[in-house]
């Protein structure tokens, strides 16, 4: 096939080369030496000078995210590169949406030009094989969607045979050395796996056995197994809990192999989504158990007995507004009972609660009650000493501008205007249809009288939304009933305690910090002691 090349020595090519997994099936012919044997031999035919050669070898079409493509397009903005070369579409990629951004918005930006040997592509001259690139992108997609799904059955085939495909076996266990996809007992962690289990057994709660293992320095999974950290913070590193409570639960530990428990969202996306447990692949006795049945059974239930007091959530004034003053964090609340029997909420730090002895934070420890009055206390205190409309009208211009933003009436007004408007244009056409003849007499009184009498009770509702413009509230009298509804119902009005309060923070020294939503000094706040 020929290609128009006017002025090969004003070019500088990229040759571009991929191969993936699924592109080895079809034969040795897409192998990367076969691929850079054809690009060479057609620029030495024309002539044309190389910049340099760009291969993904192992990358699927699908993604774009490849070393060797951004390589190339890191080339192409430093305009080293005016041209890319490759064997056929399909190389560049499979995805056609991508494929097309490339084709028709990249390169033509960028001056690059872009052939493709075998389907005779070739975007630097008007051709009917340019005309038909968005097609061979479109079954270029097609063929990574199927094969997509043949691997997909292929791998769902070898789960349901018991059969490991993972890419790390869960902690505790390591590859088998010679059998592929056989998992063996790791002698190194399992006496860890084994202690964990045995801890539970004695009674100890999933936090306690996190704190031991942290205070014992006990390397991680992820650790253990050299894992990046994906979203390093404060806890990176440690175990906690949540972690003991899934190892405790894993019939893996009982020689069960459990697979399917998170799922690609699609082929062209690495992002996967948890499973729902009855969509897992448990398939039982498929390698040596690290405990028994009855342990696993037992400290099962040990932590389905603890389950509903983990779960139980506790409705307080403060929710959602007080937070450590360390580390940032939300403060949880614990329920206690006092010598009377009684049951007293206090907030405790949750980072302290999961890590006690790791030195991230401290306890904060402190009645509920005691910093809900103290934070009333205060409100109160202010209000009063502010009750000045002048001075509150930063309070009732935010609460304003918060309502406006809100705009539910303003919304519903919208809304119904749009609906009159369109019914109204329904009317102008019935009569236009009545006196073209395309609209009976009876029919268009039927007709006209139901949707006059819709639109009238459209407007009825839409007057009723209208801001009352006669006699204005002003802003200054709005603030002074903000503050005064607040006075009357303190206690028990989290509308406006979030209408005025920011965010309560709760020191180690057991001081109370309340930053308002309205300036009170240079930054806001008022401690409380």
């Amino acid at each position: 096939m020929g290609f128009n090349l006017p002025d090969p020595a004003a070019c500088h090519a990229a040759l571009y080369i991929r191969l993936s997994k699924e592109d080895e099936s079809e034969g040795p012919s897409q192998s990367v030496r076969n691929q850079e044997s054809l690009l060479r031999a057609f620029v030495q035919r024309h002539g044309i000078p190389v910049y340099d050669t760009y291969i993904d070898d192992g990358w699927s079409g699908t993604s774009f995210d490849r070393p060797g493509f951004q390589r190339m397009l890191g080339d192409i903005e430093a305009k080293k590169v005016n041209m890319v070369i490759a064997k056929d579409l399909s190389r560049l990629g499979r995805d056609y949406i991508l494929t097309g951004h490339y084709m028709e918005r990249y390169f033509p930006e960028h001056q690059v030009r872009f052939i493709s040997l075998l389907d005779g592509i070739d975007t630097g001259i008007d051709s009917t094989a340019n005309d038909m690139t968005p097609f061979r992108a479109i079954m270029n997609d097609l063929y990574a969607r199927d094969i997509s799904k043949k691997i997909k059955s292929v791998k769902r085939d070898k789960q349901r045979k018991g059969l490991f495909i993972g890419g790390k076996p869960v902690y505790g266990y390591k590859m088998h050395p010679t059998e592929k996809n056989k998992i063996v007992i790791d002698e190194e962690a399992a006496p860890i796996v084994r202690r964990i289990f045995a801890m539970a057994l004695s009674g100890m709660s999933c936090r306690n056995i996190a704190q031991y293992l942290n205070d014992s320095r006990v390397p991680t999974p992820a650790s253990y197994a050299n894992l990046p950290v994906a979203k390093p913070g404060p806890y990176a590193g440690l175990w906690s809990g949540e972690r003991i409570s899934d190892l405790l639960q894993n019939e893996t530990y009982i020689g069960n192999m459990v697979q399917g428990r998170r799922v690609k969202i699609s082929y062209k996306s690495k992002k996967c989504r948890k499973q729902e447990r009855e969509n897992w692949v448990v398939v039982e006795g498929t390698h040596t158990p690290l405990v028994d049945q009855e342990t696993f059974r037992k400290v099962g239930l040990l932590i389905q007995s603890r389950r509903h007091t983990r779960s139980r959530t506790y409705d307080f004034f403060l929710k959602g507004l007080i937070l450590c003053h360390e580390c940032g964090h939300p403060l949880a609340v614990l329920n206690r009972k006092n010598a009377k029997g009684e049951d007293i909420l206090y907030f405790v730090c949750r980072t302290y609660q999961r890590f006690t002895k790791a030195g991230v934070c401290t306890c904060h420890s402190m009645k509920e009650k005691t910093v809900t009055d103290a934070v009333i206390a205060k409100i109160r205190e202010v209000c009063e000493r502010g009750l000045n409309p002048q001075k509150l009208l930063p309070i009732a211009k935010e609460a304003v501008e918060q309502a406006e933003k809100r705009g539910t009436a303003a919304r519903e007004r919208k809304a119904l205007q749009s609906r009159i408007d369109s019914l109204t244009a329904n009317l102008d056409q019935m009569y236009l249809d009545r006196l073209n003849g395309l609209l009976l007499d009876a029919d268009f009184q039927r007709v006209y009288d139901r949707v006059k009498l819709e639109r009238t009770q459209l407007e009825e509702q839409c007057k009723k939304l209208e801001p009352h413009q006669k006699s204005p509230v002003r802003r200054e009298d709005r603030a002074k009933e903000l503050v005064q509804r607040f006075l009357d119902s303190a206690e028990t009005n989290r509308e406006l305690l979030v209408s005025l309060v920011e965010r309560v923070e709760l020191t180690e020294e057991k001081e109370i910090i309340i930053t308002f939503r309205f300036a009170r000094s240079s930054n806001g706040k008022e401690g409380l002691i």
